[in-house]
């Protein structure tokens, strides 16, 4: 008569040890700590290159309504605000003709303003000095004189679509730009005295040291 003897299987569990998990912590922690400053970074360029890229769009836009409606048109910036709108001269308006708001406000990205960082001359062909547009002027009712707002820009357009230095002379101007930073990149927007309008970015170690985007 046979005997049976159970059969004991020899299994051997395997897992992790203490010491291989601390080193998988370790690692993912280098990587986080290379990838997330390149992350951030990354992120911020693309709002300043976008808010950058938006002035453009909106400059050509009140560039459009001027010759639309047959008047003038602006891009009034409030720098310290951080924000930007579009606006058309009433010419009927009562007591005085004045610019109106059309649509909304168009604020900057929270990491960016308007400046011009560590750049210290304007692109190529463009301003003779390096400055944002000339400050936006108020609508007086007559006999009073416009006065230059405070912490303002604008870029002003003529019926025909050209930029213009103020709406009482109508002189050309090749002097219009808006300059846009998060303290690192920098993105500016100039408009020729023909209309022609263009997107920079600035580097002020760099030969030239603005380049067209």
């Amino acid at each position: 008569m046979k005997s049976h003897v159970p059969l004991t299987l020899n299994v051997r569990q395997r897992g992790f040890s203490l010491i291989e998990l601390l080193m998988v912590v370790a690692i993912i922690g280098t990587l986080a700590a290379i990838a997330i400053p390149m992350s951030n970074n990354s992120v911020r360029y693309i709002k300043v290159s976008g808010d950058a890229h938006d002035i453009a769009n909106a400059i050509a836009v009140a560039k459009m309504r001027a010759a639309a409606q047959f008047t003038q048109a602006r891009l009034y910036f409030d720098i310290s605000g951080k924000q930007y709108y579009i606006q058309t001269y009433n010419k009927t308006a009562t007591p005085a003709p004045k610019f109106e708001t059309q649509g909304g406000a168009t604020s900057l990205a929270s990491t960016v303003s308007f400046g011009y960082g560590a750049m210290t001359n304007a692109p190529l062909n463009t301003q003779t000095t390096l400055g944002q547009a000339l400050a936006c002027m108020t609508d007086p009712v007559p006999p009073a004189t416009p006065v230059a707002i405070a912490n303002t820009a604008c870029i002003i357009f003529n019926s025909r679509g050209l930029p213009i230095s103020d709406i009482g002379t109508g002189g050309p101007t090749n002097d219009d730009a808006i300059y846009v930073t998060d303290g690192t990149s920098v993105f500016g927007v100039t408009v020729a005295a023909t209309g022609f309008i263009r997107t920079w970015q600035g580097n002020p170690f760099a030969t030239p040291p603005w380049t067209l985007k």
